[in-house]
């Protein structure tokens, strides 16, 4: 899609052929909106489920399934898997359809619940996040590929590969969303076929009864509700880029379908295969040591290593993207262009992914994902579908000013309830235990407290607002950009 508005001053005057490649490529990405302002989507149901296949057929995924074998047994983890899959991705897959509806990105939505500055808190918060995710998974990358190098020449150094992983990802990212929409699906067809043959050659190795029959190690430490509470944790993991992929959806339906079955299916297939390969390597006689990508390409060889490795790239490019897409959309500015950003935040990335340490916390980080991010998304849907009828208009889009905007830019009341949200959970994860573990009151808490201020200030909409796309509107109801410095 072409810009529908023109580009920024101080880049009018060169043309696009006297142009530098930097600045054709520059110029390119702000035009397609990977730069501020929303998008109209073109993609059908096929190409967004794929996209999400590839995203979450990704290595941490997998890893995290070899958390739960032993501790459970292996038919209550697929069991769990598939439940905290469903409930998680329907918080996914409901944000994910406000990036439909309006063509904007998550972090940007944020800015209808929590203001116009608010939104800087979630946006703040979401970068880290995202950082931590590309540091564990390009190192994940890296210390697979040195196994392998290792095995074969005799030479080692993860921290090398590691930065070289995410030097390729980063190289990726800056082609934008178009560029992951044409390389997203081919990965994620080479995945589907190799995890199949692990999966083969798990249950003709052995039946499943043997699966069936692995006894429980409950000293492992862990129990069905911290395994549900892990698995939702790893949806809300994922839906801070939601609305990124929808917003490329054409209609409603292939948003809503697409990621539903994609987020599913990836995710039960990938942490179903770790459960499973985990479960395989007892079986076999070997110790279960978690979260380890060396202990399962050890057994099922060099293809697992490519599973490892492909599923980094097109899992670490999103998450790239995401964190440019997030920092770009904070405020309309000309100044904040997609690829500067994506350069320098790619460039942090990759120093990052020398970190390996990060490696041994990484349930601990999903807590911390969990805590911050179940009451923002609880907010945001209780503000869109319920305060607003699933409407918001083009003063989101204002740098100030506007209906967006409360008291000085920031709506105290979901500030305070992502508080009161996230030390629940924290409250419910280390100090009080909850029989259905800390996600979901988390949720609730959130979802109630702020619609109980909202009814409480009669900020709920009486009437039926119709849904407009924001490509199709400017800030004040007008059709030019806002004076105070929009790009689009």
């Amino acid at each position: 899609m072409s810009s529908q508005h023109p580009a920024p001053a101080d880049h009018a005057p060169r043309t696009r052929s006297s142009a530098s490649p930097w600045a054709r490529l520059s110029n390119h990405l702000d035009e397609n909106t990977d730069g501020y302002g929303p998008l109209r989507g073109t993609l059908p149901t096929g190409r967004i489920a794929m996209i999400w296949l590839a995203a979450n057929l990704v290595v941490t995924t997998l890893l995290t399934g070899t958390l739960f074998v032993p501790g459970v047994p292996w038919a209550t983890a697929l069991g769990l898997i598939l439940l905290g899959t469903l409930l998680g991705g329907a918080v996914l897959v409901l944000v994910g359809n406000m990036g439909t509806r309006t063509g904007l990105p998550t972090m940007a939505l944020t800015k209808g619940a929590f203001g116009l500055r608010g939104s800087f808190l979630p946006v703040a918060a979401n970068v880290v996040v995202l950082m931590g995710w590309s540091w564990v998974q390009a190192m994940l990358a890296g210390v697979t590929v040195n196994h392998v190098v290792a095995q074969t020449t005799g030479f080692s150094s993860p921290v090398l590969f590691s930065v070289l992983a995410q030097l390729v990802v980063v190289g990726l990212a800056i082609f934008g969303h178009t560029g992951i929409a044409r390389v997203e699906p081919w990965l994620a067809l080479v995945i589907l076929a190799i995890m199949a043959w692990i999966f083969v050659v798990a249950f003709t190795t052995h039946p499943v009864g043997d699966f069936l029959a692995l006894p429980a190690d409950p000293s492992a430490g862990w129990t069905a509700v911290s395994v549900l509470d892990v698995v939702i944790a790893t949806a809300i993991s994922w839906t801070v880029l939601s609305a990124e992929f929808n917003r490329l959806a054409r209609t409603q339906a292939a948003g809503v379908v697409g990621s539903a079955v994609g987020y599913t299916l990836s995710t039960t297939l990938a942490m179903a295969l770790g459960a499973t390969a985990i479960a395989w390597v007892v079986l076999e006689g070997g110790e279960a040591v978690p979260f380890d990508p060396t202990v399962i390409v050890e057994a099922f060889g060099a293809p697992l290593a490519v599973v490892v490795f492909l599923s980094v790239m097109a899992t670490n490019t999103m998450v790239v993207y995401g964190m440019v897409s997030s920092v770009v959309n904070m405020v309309p500015s000309s100044r904040i262009r997609f690829l500067p950003t994506a350069l320098v935040l790619g460039a942090i990335s990759v120093v990052g992914a020398t970190w390996l340490g990060l490696l041994g916390q990484f349930t601990a980080f999903l807590t911390v994902i969990g805590a911050l991010f179940v009451p923002v998304f609880a907010v945001m849907l209780a503000d869109y579908y319920v305060v607003h009828k699933g409407s918001y208009d083009a003063d989101i889009l204002r740098g100030r000013g506007g209906k967006y905007w409360y008291r000085g830019g920031v709506n105290a009341a979901a500030v305070l309830t992502w508080l009161v949200g996230a030390g629940s959970s924290l409250l419910l994860t280390y100090v009080l235990a909850s029989p259905v573990g800390a996600t979901i009151p988390t949720f609730a808490i959130s979802f109630v407290l702020y619609l109980a201020w909202a009814a409480a200030t009669r900020r709920i909409r009486t009437d039926r607002p119709v849904s407009q796309h924001l490509s199709d509107s400017t800030p004040g109801g007008g059709t030019e950009p806002e004076a105070t410095g929009a790009r689009r």
